[in-house]
């Protein structure tokens, strides 16, 4: 059992961090970071896999160097670029590496990142490679594939499943649909994309009642009140509200890290009794993370 499962099943408020690997090899700094930062502060650590279709260095190798590193990874995966046979494989190489932690991601379209041209997969979507998952495992020490071939696989992975959800969606009723499926297919945990509006999440929160998994809320932390109001257009589902754009705005160009730290304390602090975890997202300002969970009252 991973330390997260650990943690959430004995009802302790975890927090989780994230990385991006480089668009290169030189992934040292990201990992000095990680160990610096993050190690001692958050219960595992995220690994994006090629975000936002921008091409670079692969989520996997990532979660291995952390695994190397003492810190514990959460592996995501996105649909967008392999076909169930890639992904299959992908989910055994990670179990022979040690991963546990997975997140299913359907992915965001090529159209947004840097390789228009490249030709987008899907062969399955974030439920579909929780089903994946789960029939890998089949519950014994002999899983099968997706195929459901005869021959048991050679000794069968054991996963602690994610998935994530957008609480702040205009129509919230189709990402609840939509999260009773991933549960039904195996989703142990969720992750959700950024909330800034405390009462939303609240009412969110008490409309999934009846799903039985943790939920960690997601921070995004904000560099610039430009930021903000770029969530605002083009980031579907988050709703940045404008005391919180007003008071980046007001900041000093020296004091918008710390601004946008108490920004996130406030937010995790305000939403921590209604949910059992938060998955903050630095986006490269991992050295405020300690910061964020002291604001937040939890160091």
């Amino acid at each position: 059992m991973s330390k997260l499962q650990e943690k959430l099943a004995t009802g302790q408020f975890v927090v989780t961090g994230e990385i991006g690997p480089p668009k290169g090899i030189n992934i040292e700094p990201v990992m000095h970071e990680a160990e610096e930062y993050l190690k001692d502060s958050v219960t595992a650590v995220n690994v994006t896999d090629i975000q936002t279709a921008v091409m670079r260095a692969g989520s996997m190798v990532g979660c291995k160097l952390l695994i190397d590193r003492g810190i514990e990874p959460v592996f995501q995966m996105v649909c967008r670029d392999r076909n169930r046979l890639a992904l299959q494989s992908d989910l055994l190489s990670a179990a022979l590496l040690g991963i546990e932690n997975v997140l299913a991601l359907t992915g965001d379209h090529v159209v947004m990142g840097d390789h228009q041209d490249a030709m987008a997969v899907y062969d399955l979507d974030s439920v579909g490679l929780l089903k994946a998952m789960s029939t890998l495992e089949a519950g014994s020490d002999l899983g099968v594939d997706m195929k459901g071939n005869p021959n048991e696989l050679d000794g069968a992975p054991t996963f602690f499943k994610g998935c994530c959800v957008t609480p702040c969606a205009p129509n919230v009723n189709a990402q609840i649909a939509k999260l009773e499926k991933k549960v039904a297919a195996g989703a142990q945990f969720v992750q959700t994309q950024a909330v800034y509006e405390p009462a939303e999440f609240e009412e969110f929160m008490n409309k999934i009642s009846h799903i039985d998994v943790p939920i960690l809320v997601g921070i995004v932390m904000l560099k610039t009140a430009g930021m903000a109001k770029y969530m605002n257009r083009g980031v579907p589902g988050v709703s940045v509200p404008d005391a919180i754009i007003q008071r980046m705005s007001d900041a000093a160009k020296e004091d918008r890290q710390k601004v946008s730290i108490e920004i996130c304390g406030e937010l995790v602090a305000s939403m921590k009794d209604c949910c059992q975890g938060a998955h903050l997202m630095t986006l490269g300002w991992d050295h405020c993370v300690p910061d964020i969970i002291a604001a937040a009252g939890l160091a």
